[in-house]
């Protein structure tokens, strides 16, 4: 069955857009004289031709960047924090334009894009709430004499890149913060999905964010353009979002100048349920956290630690809930699982599958996808995986949940630490008291306690061990793009 087409409102979107000029430096969008196609990752279908950009353009985009600067960090707190508001309010207004263009790019289901939309959009909003509250401290020195004034300053030109799975909402996750605290930025999105990134950026020039405070560079050779930035001695931070393997590699890099870097790197979610859960809760949140975005989503619950005593009902319920989803493209009526992003996501997700299958697993639940063509796989899940099958050990990035059964405390905690990856986790449990404790031994930044989400613009968002570096959301995304200086004064 040939998946729905993007709807030609959609191609118009795309149009004005002016992908071809996509490089967007100094408020201005210019040509590359090369381009790559943004594909519709259901038909495969070339949706724009976008601006490839490189070394020239990553240069060009620093340039644009420092000269706006020190306007961009000298203006008035008040200032910035109104340009953020607009911009929330903005896309807002815009939602459903916004999300659309993010389902045709990324592929994921027009009601994910949605909810994408009103995420991303709300990073805005909380941080043009934070641009007003700086910080600061003033203090006696404990030996008298002098006196302690603490202050923060941007950080300066700032490096962001950002993934394909969520294109419009890290890209405001790491724009607003910046922006609120002064700094300028170059941002290279995914060459997936650059076309939401253009959009954000167009929103927030419209907004009243001068040119050059925001710029895009799109490529297909992003060591190149990240190198170069890198290697900049204007630019004095870089944030990135991705996998843990390029994370490290761009660590590197950025030892050899001490940039300052924020890393959210890969997952390997594990989802707790106890005995005594309320096992439709379980699944309410399991649905979530396992499948939103298909789950292409690096707080995607990736393992399921079952009680034995509950397993088997779990199961059953879990299992019916994934027959029930509809896949199908973006623009399908009732769609609620998408395309895989490529190819090579598919078949990662098929060998991860039948290397569970030869462990011994078994698939119990599987919703239904034959019959389309493009990048689609079935939401599956398989029972009777062995704990060190790869499925469970390896970040899955796709719609598998596979179930581990398990009924000493201590021995499921040793498996679910048992990875050096520790982004997100989740615990369901009637014994609120049992969960917390739970909650506190698990190895991850972020866990969900009887619910299936964990992110949230007002939470530090972030991991431990080599899920990571730093956090974004919260107060902590703000001060991830400031340096703190104090002034001792004499006061005898």
């Amino acid at each position: 069955m040939a998946p729905r087409l993007v709807p030609s409102s959609v191609l118009d979107t795309i149009k004005t857009l002016d992908p071809e000029h996509g490089a967007h430096i100094g408020g201005q969008g210019l040509s590359t004289g090369r381009t790559f196609g943004v594909r519709d990752k259901a038909t495969g279908d070339v949706l724009a031709d976008y601006a490839d950009g490189g070394v020239a353009e990553a240069t060009a985009a620093v340039d644009a960047a420092a000269a706006a600067f020190p306007g961009w960090a000298a203006t008035a707190p008040r200032v910035r924090s109104e340009a953020l508001r607009r911009a929330f309010e903005l896309m807002v207004a815009r939602t459903d334009e916004l999300a659309a263009l993010i389902s045709a790019e990324n592929g994921k289901a027009l009601a994910d894009a949605r909810a994408e939309v009103t995420y991303a959009a709300e990073f805005f909003r909380w941080f043009a709430e934070e641009a007003v509250r700086p910080d600061g401290d003033f203090a006696e020195s404990p030996a008298g004499g002098t006196r302690t004034i603490v202050t923060s300053r941007p950080v300066g030109v700032s490096a962001l890149v950002t993934p394909w799975n969520f294109p419009a909402a890290m890209a405001t996750r790491k724009i607003g913060p910046a922006l609120a605290a002064g700094c300028t930025v170059v941002l290279k999105p995914a060459s997936e999905t650059p076309l939401t990134a253009l959009a954000v950026a167009r929103i927030l020039e419209e907004a009243g964010v001068p040119a050059g405070v925001v710029n895009v560079v799109a490529t297909t050779d992003a060591g190149a353009v990240v190198g170069a930035w890198l290697a900049d001695a204007r630019v004095r931070k870089i944030s990135f979002t991705g996998s843990t393997g390029v994370g490290s590699l761009l660590l590197g890099q950025a030892a050899e100048r001490i940039v300052n870097s924020s890393m959210e790197l890969g997952g390997n979610a594990p989802f707790v349920v106890a005995a005594d859960a309320d096992l439709d809760a379980a699944v309410a949140g399991a649905m979530i956290a396992k499948f939103r975005n298909g789950g292409q989503a690096c707080t995607a619950a990736n393992r399921f630690y079952v009680h034995a005593d509950v397993v088997e009902e779990f199961v059953a319920k879990f299992g019916a809930a994934i027959e029930a989803l509809q896949v199908g493209s973006a623009f399908e009526d009732g769609t609620a699982v998408g395309p895989l992003i490529s190819a090579k996501a598919v078949a990662g997700t098929t060998a991860l599958v039948e290397d569970a299958l030869a462990r011994g697993a078994r698939i119990a639940h599987q919703a239904g996808s034959s019959e389309l063509d493009g990048h689609f796989y079935p939401p599956t899940l398989l029972v009777d995986v062995p704990a060190d099958a790869e499925v469970v050990r390896n970040e899955i990035f796709g719609p598998i949940a596979p179930v581990v059964t398990w009924t000493e405390d201590e021995e499921m905690l040793r498996q679910v630490n048992d990875t050096e990856l520790g982004l997100a986790a989740y615990v369901f449990s009637g014994d609120l008291r049992w969960a917390l404790k739970t909650a506190e031994r698990i190895e991850a930044g972020m866990v969900g306690v009887n619910r299936g989400v964990v992110s949230d613009p007002s939470a530090p968002f972030g991991g431990v061990k080599q899920s990571g570096l730093g956090r974004e959301g919260a107060r902590d995304g703000v001060r991830a793009f400031t340096e703190t200086q104090y002034f001792s004064v004499d006061w005898s």
